[in-house]
């Protein structure tokens, strides 16, 4: 009687796993999870990109029709000629580099013997990345328009372009830093300065050639 109860009392041993099958399984989902992270961080660092390109650019043509135009309407609608030729360009350019990946990424899923639904799913949408892109654009393009379209007075105006676009530029650049695993100060300060000569030399160099009378 004594031996049953001890044995009842006795713990059932747990399910035993080999230790090799787990340290198999762990380093597939690290791994899974670092590439995730790792398109994430793709995606949004050329967003963060585009919408500097577009920031930069639409805010220097701007600057160079303001340096030989002081009213606002051909400021503005300079900026948006800009801001729409700007996002078609990137869309296209865009689409065409994403679906020559995605095509040769086919080319190579035939050669290996056929297109695995798996890595189908995984293969980047050109449509997407047009879209993305256009928008990006769009979004940068839209900071020194709004910045210019409710001043009236022309140097405030320009003054008006210059700081938010500055503070655009610092955002951008400590964002795309941060993205790429870079130093944000540093590269702030790199997009802030080139950002500014980029502003200088195209309101310069317009004024020299408006000077001259063509």
């Amino acid at each position: 009687m004594a031996a049953t109860t001890q044995s009842s009392s006795e713990p059932k041993p747990s399910a035993v796993f080999p230790l090799k099958d787990i340290e198999k399984q762990q380093p597939l989902k690290l791994e899974s999870q670092s590439v995730d992270y790792t398109a994430r961080a793709q995606w949004l660092r050329a967003a963060v990109l585009g919408a500097n390109d577009g920031l930069l650019s639409t805010a220097s043509l701007m600057m160079g029709v303001g340096a030989v135009k002081t009213d606002v309407k051909t400021m503005v609608l300079t900026g948006i000629a800009g801001m729409v030729a700007g996002a078609c360009s990137m869309a296209i350019g865009e689409f065409v580099s994403v679906y020559s990946q995605y095509d040769i990424e086919l080319a190579q899923m035939d050669r290996d013997g056929g297109r695995d639904k798996e890595r189908m799913k995984k293969l980047p949408s050109p449509w997407q990345a047009a879209a993305a892109s256009a928008l990006a654009f769009g979004v940068g393009a839209a900071v020194p328009l709004l910045g210019a379209a409710f001043v009236k007075e022309y140097k405030v105006r320009l003054g008006v372009i210059v700081a938010v676009v500055s503070l655009a530029l610092l955002g951008f650049g400590a964002l795309a830093a941060i993205l790429g695993k870079a130093h944000p100060v540093k590269s702030s300060l790199r997009v802030l300065f080139g950002g500014w000569i980029a502003m200088a030399v195209t309101f310069g160099l317009t004024k020299l050639v408006g000077s001259t009378g063509l």
